[in-house]
C-alpha cells in the first residue's frame, strides 16, 4: 500500500511538504542526516520533497511500500546533491524497491569470445538512462559506513558523462589529470590493502567490494565520504579532498566539535525544528 504522502505526489506531480514527524523520524535513522546543521537540513528536506515529486517508487512481489521507506531512500540519495542540485539526477525517473538482496542476470563475454550466463545477487544496481534498484533491507543498514542508496546514486553521478568507471563529469577547477592520478593511486593502494587482509585473515577499512574496480572504489568511497568521513580523511586524504570539492561538503568538518567543547560535533539529534 502506497502511503498518503506518496500517492498525493503520484497524482499531483509537485513537491508536497514532509510532515515533521516522518521527517523526525527519518533523520533520527540516519546519524549522518542528524549532522547537518539546521540550515542544510532544510535545503536536504526541501530537496527530498522536490526529489519525490520527480521520480517514481515502485515496489517488487508482495513488498509494500510506505512514506517512510520512500522518504528515506529520497533523503540519503539528495544528501550527494545537496550542493549540486536535482538536475544532477535528470534524465531518469525508476527507483524500484525489493525487500531483500535480488538476483540479476548476468551475461560477459570471455577472452576466447565464450559467452557465459550466470545470476549474482546484489543488494542495488543503477542502470544508465534507466532505474535504480534498491534493497530495503540493505538501506536500512545505513549509518555505519554502509550505505546502498548513496552507494547506487553515487553510480547515477558517476553515469552522467558514460559508463561508471569513476570518472564523473568534473566541476570547474578540478582537471580530469588530477582527478584520475589521485582515483587510481588511492584505488590501486586499497586493492593492495584488500590482497594483504586476505593473507593475514584480517579485516580491511572499508568495504572490499570497492576493489573491483574504479567505478565501485568511486561508490563506496562515497559511502565512506557521507558516513564515515574521518576514516576516510585519515587514509586517503587527496581522495578525501578530490570528493570534498566534488562534492562541495565537508562532512569530516561536521563531526569535529565547536571550539571549546569536548566530543565529537555530532551529538544526539535535536527535536527542534527549523523555520519552516
Amino acid at each position: 500500500m502506497i502511503g498518503k504522502l506518496i500517492g498525493w505526489l503520484r497524482k499531483r506531480r509537485e513537491p508536497a511538504r514532509i510532515p515533521d514527524e516522518l521527517w523526525l523520524e527519518v533523520r533520527s535513522r540516519l546519524p549522518f542526516v542528524a549532522c547537518l546543521d539546521g540550515d542544510e537540513q532544510l535545503r536536504l528536506r526541501r530537496l527530498a520533497e522536490d526529489f519525490l515529486a520527480e521520480k517514481e517508487f515502485t515496489a517488487v512481489a508482495d513488498f509494500e511500500l510506505d512514506d517512510a521507506i520512500c522518504v528515506s531512500i529520497a533523503v540519503q540519495g539528495c544528501l550527494p546533491i545537496l550542493n549540486l542540485g536535482l538536475g544532477h539526477y535528470s534524465g531518469w525517473v525508476g527507483i524500484i524497491v525489493y525487500a531483500d538482496e535480488f538476483i540479476i542476470p548476468r551475461c560477459i563475454e570471455d577472452e576466447f569470445g565464450v559467452v557465459h550466463e550466470y545470476q549474482e545477487l546484489a543488494s542495488g544496481e543503477a542502470w544508465e538512462g534507466g532505474p535504480l534498484l534498491i534493497s530495503w533491507r540493505d538501506a536500512q543498514m545505513a549509518g555505519d559506513g554502509y550505505n546502498v542508496v548513496i552507494h547506487e546514486f553515487a553510480h547515477k553521478l558517476d553515469m552522467r558523462n558514460g559508463e561508471a568507471n569513476g570518472m564523473p563529469p568534473l566541476p570547474p577547477g578540478i582537471s580530469a589529470a588530477a582527478w584520475q592520478t589521485v582515483l587510481l593511486a588511492s584505488y590501486e593502494a586499497f586493492c593492495a590493502a584488500v590482497e594483504r587482509a586476505d593473507r593475514s585473515g584480517e579485516e580491511t577499512v572499508f568495504d572490499p567490494y570497492a576493489a573491483e574496480n574504479p567505478g565501485e572504489f568511486f561508490a563506496v568511497m562515497s559511502e565512506a565520504f557521507f558516513e564515515t568521513p574521518q576514516e576516510l580523511l585519515a587514509e586517503f586524504p587527496d581522495l578525501y579532498a578530490n570528493l570534498k570539492r566534488f562534492y562541495r561538503q565537508d562532512p569530516a568538518a561536521r563531526l569535529r566539535p565547536p571550539a571549546g567543547l569536548s566530543g565529537t560535533g555530532c551529538g544526539e539529534s535535536s527535536e527542534a525544528m527549523p523555520d519552516l
